[in-house]
């Protein structure tokens, strides 16, 4: 009997074969395949935008390989965009691939994506108050609440979960000989009475959606008479088989809006195939639905050997012996159950138990890597793409960079020519807004030959990369004109100085000039020295490029080194008067110019080597201005001292004199929090002067008992900050020593650092002050001895 026979089989006027699916339901897809082979149609409908028929071919091809999507874009706004996922067990790719095979025509008939697209944008138009989801990846649908019909017929029969309703009825039924229709008549009259019973149930765009699938429906049967098939969503069968006029459904497309697009074939993710696309239809479990449809026989048994497969690679002890044992109690599980075979949830209460102890650790892992998955469908290069897509799968293959949807660390040496060349790319891309890798802090160097990025592709980056073609074709020239772009575009200083960081690391020598330009504008108009302080880092910071990716910072210099005489002249005035907070923040400033100062004066350029003493004479005169918050002035000691610009005698008269009595316990908490604080390695200072660590005892001893609760809190930030070790032999030191009153409790101690008795030289050095002060002609000597404790 001949195909066409075999469609007339059903009847005089029965009319077109219906095949209503699930979409991404490996259930439908193989009900799908049968019903096909044993109705021989002449053409196949699907439901899909019609502007992708053109691309149908490509399905055939050997290198396509599922999950992949259709993805619409606006030609004049390329990040507006839809997708029409397709894995290997979605019963629509299932019928592209029977019409290839069988040289069937095979067509979409769902609306347009000009209509669609143009849609999108209206409702972003609407939602313009912020309640809009605003989501470029999701399909075209209403806004209010939809009715989910696979969610009623599970209540209705007595299932409180809907996908486990689906695997008993559908994805655990075989299709029997005979029987392929079988499944479809039944869902049809399930879809019936559900939209007689909630009509359109908040699916009201479907009503344009069907009468476009109508109308190419007719065109279809006037074509090839009974022979179509149409494969569609379950729900829609109904209003398919409806009778409709020609003129209403017409009627229903009139004035629908438009906007140009473009079309292609992307790869996809199961991953992504669990969230709501382009047909309205995420799935929780892709991994498994993927086995169950691939699985010539036994399911639950490979699947379990999958599991255990997954564990040993991990290092967990998986026999055979546990997999039989899974086996078992998934089948018992589910006569337990009352359900046909064991599904999702009966074969993971069984690793749970079996494979993993009892521990959900394990079966995270399981779910991650078989459930959801991380297959990643590949588009043949044939494929229709933007030309900066071309240039960009160019890059790939030159410099051996497969996108791969598993996140994966990439360590590069800058040394090497291919390296340099993928950090390139993917620096380039960053500016591009094409978030393939994100930088990662380097394990084991600090060099700035070595990068460590990580990486991830996601399918929504080929939307990204079609949207930043508007910028050229090719990566280098779109990201130059990003760049200029962007810094025409920046508000702050600091965003500049950024961007100039962005393009000496993606090496666009180009850009550079005209952002450099616009920094030394930004810079000679801004008077902030916050902005000033914030910007400094990051331009000194580029000049290190330069040695490894062969850069020329000269000019960068210049900048740099202008900007940072002005942070020198405004610095002191700026720190006068400051709340707590923004003498933080303006610490955290004073830090980052230390630190691009010490940079800057190594750099190659002549005539920087001046700026660190320059600087240095700016953290003397922050150290002894008393409007200066004691936070600054603490750090200021601190930086000095490091650079060996002080001495530690000098360091601790410093703190001698802020920790004196006179001295406001919250500023001399302050002082202390500026000078020891702040992750600067105070604590191995505290450890390794125990003279400093006396004189800070000594002075949290004596602070009064209604003060102590106010500094408490900063002490305990400035102290917790330290390593565990640290903090522990502070705390060793102090009950030993200094916890006795400051460095007379350490007199005759032992410990190293402190003197064995008192310096009777240095007291009485102090002794004529102090009976002036206090107006006596003589002192006891008892006297002279506390304060020499105190002092010394």
């Amino acid at each position: 009997m001949t195909g066409v026979e075999r469609a007339e089989g059903r009847g005089a006027g029965a009319g077109p074969l219906l095949l209503g699916v699930r979409h991404h339901g490996p259930g439908s897809a193989r009900a799908v395949r049968a019903a096909l082979e044993e109705a021989r149609p002449r053409v196949v409908l699907i439901e899909g935008p019609p502007e992708a028929d053109a691309l149908i071919p490509l399905a055939a091809d050997e290198e396509m390989r599922p999950p992949v999507a259709l993805l619409a874009h606006a030609v004049d706004e390329p990040g507006r965009s839809s997708f029409w996922p397709l894995a290997e067990f979605s019963p629509e790719w299932v019928a592209i691939r029977w019409a290839l095979a069988h040289d069937v025509p095979a067509r979409f008939i769902d609306l347009p994506a000009t209509h669609t697209l143009a849609w999108g944008r209206q409702e972003d138009a609407t939602s313009a108050d912020g309640d809009g989801e605003g989501d470029s990846d999701s399909g075209p649908g209403p806004a209010d609440l939809r009715i989910d019909p696979l969610g009623v017929l599970a209540e209705a029969a007595g299932y409180d979960d809907p996908e486990r309703w689906w695997e008993d009825v559908v994805e655990h039924r075989g299709v029997g000989k005979g029987d392929a229709l079988a499944p479809f008549t039944v869902l049809e009259e399930a879809m019936g009475a559900l939209r007689e019973t909630y009509g359109v149930g908040g699916h009201e765009r479907d009503l344009v959606r069907e009468a476009h699938m109508r109308l190419q429906l007719r065109a279809a049967q006037r074509e090839f008479e009974d022979g179509v098939a149409v494969v569609c969503g379950a729900w829609h069968v109904p209003a398919l088989r409806q009778k409709a006029t020609v003129a209403a459904d017409k009627a229903l497309l009139k004035g629908l809006p438009k906007v140009k697009t473009d079309m292609t074939w992307v790869p996809w993710t199961h991953r992504r195939l669990s969230r709501i696309s382009g047909y309205g239809a995420g799935i929780e479990s892709p991994g498994w639905y993927g086995h169950l449809f691939s699985a010539p026989d036994r399911p639950v048994e490979r699947w379990l050997t999958k599991v255990a497969g997954l564990l040993r690679a991990e290092d967990r002890i998986v026999s055979s012996a546990h997999v039989i044992e899974a086996v078992r109690l998934a089948e018992t599980l589910a006569a337990m159950r009352g359900r046909p075979l064991p599904g999702l949830s009966e074969t993971t209460d069984a690793v749970r138990a079996v494979m993993c102890e009892g521990s959900d650790v394990p079966l995270a892992l399981v779910h991650d890597r078989l459930v959801v998955g991380d297959v990643l469908g590949e588009v043949p290069p044939t494929a229709p793409a933007v030309p900066l897509q071309r240039d960009l799968a160019r890059l790939q293959r030159r410099l051996r960079l497969k996108p791969e949807a598993l996140e994966r660390e990439l360590e590069l040496d800058l040394r090497k020519e291919t390296d340099a060349g993928r950090s390139r790319l993917l620096h380039r891309l960053r500016l591009l807004g094409v978030g393939w890798g994100e930088p990662a802090a380097s394990r084991g160097s600090t060099g700035t030959f070595r990068e460590t990025w990580r990486l991830r592709w996601e399918p929504e980056l080929s939307v990204r990369v079609a949207e930043a073609g508007v910028w050229g074709t090719t990566v280098l020239s779109a990201a130059t004109a990003k760049a200029e772009a962007d810094g025409v575009a920046a508000q702050g200083l600091a965003d500049v100085t950024a961007l100039a960081e962005r393009c000496l690391l993606a090496e666009l020598p180009d850009a550079l000039p005209t952002v450099m330009r616009i920094l030394a504008d930004r810079a000679a108009l801004d008077t902030d020295v916050g902005h000033l302080a914030q910007a400094l880092p990051a331009l000194v910071r580029s000049l290190r490029y330069g040695d490894v990716r062969g850069t020329d910072t000269g000019a960068l210099a210049e900048v740099a080194a202008g900007l940072a005489e002005r942070v020198f002249v405004g610095l002191p005035p700026a720190c006068a008067a400051l709340d707590a907070d923004a003498a933080e923040e303006m610490r955290r400033h004073v830090d980052a110019v230390h630190g691009a100062v010490g940079l800057l004066g190594d750099a190659p350029a002549a005539g920087h080597g001046h700026l660190r003493g320059r600087w240095q004479s700016v953290l003397r005169v922050l150290c002894g201005r008393d409007t200066v918050p004691g936070v600054i002035r603490g750090r200021a000691v601190r930086l000095l001292l490091d650079d060996g610009e002080l001495a530690q005698d000098e360091a601790a008269l410093l703190m001698g004199l802020v920790l004196s009595p006179g001295t406001p316990p919250a500023d001399a908490a302050a002082w202390i929090e500026g000078f020891v604080g702040g992750g600067s390695g105070g604590g191995i200072l505290l450890v390794h002067d125990e003279r400093l660590l006396g004189l800070v005892d000594a002075w949290l001893t004596g602070v009064p008992a209604e003060a102590f609760t106010d500094v408490l809190p900063l002490l305990r930030r400035t102290f917790s900050a330290y390593e565990p070790g640290v903090r522990r032999t502070l705390g060793e030191l102090v009950r030993r020593g200094p916890g006795g009153g400051g460095g007379s409790a350490a007199a005759g101690s032992g410990i190293p650092g402190f003197g064995p008795e008192l310096d009777t030289a240095r007291a009485d050095a102090v002794l004529p002050v102090v009976r002036l002060l206090l107006g006596l002609d003589d002192v006891e000597e008892r006297t002279g001895n506390d304060l020499a404790g105190v002092t010394g």
